[in-house]
């Protein structure tokens, strides 16, 4: 009933879509402005302590916007936009392994002020695109760190130390980790992620971002 309200909303409003302004689809991303999206090649874009890294795309136009919309400005609708994406670079890679999907964690404090965590969001799309579960519990970010955009490669390494913490009876035993996130800039949000895991003795992981800055 709820899903059916809605929808009747969208209809007698024209939702528009977010990026080109077109009601004709009454959805937040029109047919049109998705395909205009950018995949990268399906590969590996970096390894870190064993743990392959990959990226969908590049961090341009629409999937800037799709980003930053939906992480800043409250354009919840644009996480199924975004899983969809990365679901269909994902099935590109055919990685035969039953996953726990991991969002990179914010700083509870920051979560509480933006009302949500876009990862989570994305996360519980892909989880109903894939099949796989979410865990939220595993990690934590237990340090409030800068905006990491704004720092350099060193600066960034010191920034994160210490920022994660994992509780390893959080587990979903035998399924795989996949640690998801938006932007892959240098990968140091993911290593710092990845050597706390490894710390636990965990290192069945995979980690998968929805676009980089460089291709």
């Amino acid at each position: 009933m709820k899903e059916f309200i809605i929808g009747l909303l969208d209809w007698i409003y024209k939702k528009k879509c977010y990026f080109c302004g077109k009601s004709k689809e009454c959805v937040k991303m029109c047919s049109s402005c998705f395909e205009e999206l950018d995949f990268l090649p399906a590969a590996v874009n970096r390894n870190f302590n064993g743990t392959n890294i990959y990226c969908a795309g590049i961090y341009n136009k629409n999937l800037q916007k799709m980003i930053r919309g939906l992480k800043y400005h409250g354009q919840k609708d644009l996480a199924y936009y975004q899983a969809k994406f990365m679901w269909i670079y994902w099935q590109k890679l055919d990685i035969k392994k039953d996953f726990q999907i991991i969002p990179v964690p914010i700083f509870e404090k920051r979560k509480k002020q933006r009302k949500y965590n876009h990862m989570e969001l994305v996360a519980e799309e892909f989880s109903k695109l894939s099949g796989y579960e979410t865990n939220f519990e595993l990690i934590k970010r237990i340090k409030d760190t800068k905006a990491q955009y704004k720092l350099k490669k060193t600066q960034r390494i010191i920034n994160l130390d210490k920022a994660f913490s994992v509780d390893k009876f959080k587990v979903i035993e035998n399924k795989s980790i996949l640690i998801i996130d938006d932007i892959c800039t240098t990968g140091s949000t993911f290593e710092e992620m990845i050597r706390e895991l490894n710390k636990e003795g965990i290192y069945d992981i995979t980690c998968f971002a929805t676009t980089t800055p460089f291709n």
